[in-house]
């Protein structure tokens, strides 16, 4: 199955919206929702890891979107090279998409 957030949906649609991509839109927003339960301080521990091991840059959004594929034992499907650059740190698993 394929899912996605709120968050990752706030990313992603406003730059759809500018580009009139009204169908994109309609099929993103007909995917299912994960619901986001975020642990603060599991996102601090997260960005704590990161940091010191040489990881800079990786935003919160990613982190919460790291948080909620874990939550949720799904596998995380994206371009953005953070999630491969935080994936040991982190134990994130099932990073697909962009190659280092």
């Amino acid at each position: 199955m394929l899912f996605v957030n709120d968050l990752i949906l706030s990313e992603i649609i406003p730059f759809l919206k500018i580009k009139k991509e009204k169908r994109v839109i309609s099929l993103l927003n007909s995917i299912n929702r994960l619901a986001l339960n975020i642990n603060w301080n599991q996102i601090i521990d997260f960005q704590y890891k990161c940091l010191k091991t040489g990881i800079n840059g990786i935003g919160i959004p990613d982190l919460i979107i790291a948080q909620n594929a874990m939550q949720n034992h799904c596998a995380i499907y994206s371009l953005d090279k953070h999630f491969k650059m935080m994936k040991n740190t982190i134990n994130l698993v099932n990073v697909n998409g962009a190659s280092q």
